[in-house]
């Protein structure tokens, strides 16, 4: 099966997701942060305790004290680790000059700093391009594994790189949009990934679950997982 063709069942099923909720870029990338090892739902409520201590601001989550920090997040789960996290990563945003400065980077060269920033790791860095910067970069997570692997698109060990490479190279390919910075094929490939990703986590999450739920499955007449 194409991997458009998996696109577009997936889209007729579940319909627009409207991923990824946030207030403006900076939430959106405290919200890519947080959600490391834990449900949306318990990401919203830390981020609802930020705002509600009004620090869902840069400087102040970088000059906030830990232990207060820790305790805001703390519905996020692990909470110590990620007001570190999201400390180490609030100090380097507002080094190289936040937003306005980080978005006329280069996407390889803004996805090369993030992986180098504390706790920053290759998913949490393609939400952030994807979501906050709209950059064309394919984010894949355990479900867009779980999912290309049963319907034979990849084989289950294939690397993190290798996965992405994969969908972002299949969707130029059989969509026929280019790459190319300010172009109307890169604005459609960032729609494109953005509704693909949460198309992935919305079916992956009410069908094709560790136990698979293939007698409602949209994909299972062509899934070679469906005994």
């Amino acid at each position: 099966m194409r991997v458009l063709t998996v696109y577009r069942r997936l889209y007729a099923c579940h319909g627009p997701q409207h991923w990824w909720p946030g207030d403006g870029p900076f939430e959106i990338m405290v919200g890519a942060v947080l959600t490391q090892n834990t449900a949306w739902s318990n990401v919203e409520r830390a981020i609802a305790n930020l705002k509600a201590a009004a620090c869902l601001e840069p400087e102040a989550i970088a000059t906030c004290d830990l232990r207060h920090l820790g305790a805001l997040l703390r519905p996020a789960g692990y909470f110590n680790v990620k007001a570190r996290r999201l400390q180490h990563f609030c100090r380097w945003y507002l080094e190289q000059g936040g937003y306005e400065r980080l978005r006329r980077w280069p996407t390889a060269r803004l996805r090369f700093a993030l992986l180098g920033v504390h706790g920053i790791g290759p998913e949490t860095a393609d939400d952030i391009l994807l979501y906050a910067f709209g950059r064309p970069v394919f984010v894949v997570d355990a479900y867009t594994r779980r999912l290309a692997a049963r319907l034979g698109l990849v084989a289950g060990d294939l690397s993190y790189e290798a996965l992405r490479a994969y969908f972002e190279q299949a969707l130029r390919r059989e969509t026929g949009y280019e790459d190319r910075p300010g172009t109307a094929g890169r604005r459609r490939l960032v729609r494109l990934y953005n509704e693909y990703h949460a198309l992935i986590v919305a079916h992956s999450k009410s069908v094709c679950r560790p136990r698979p739920r293939c007698s409602v499955c949209c994909l299972a007449r062509h899934c070679p997982a469906v005994s």
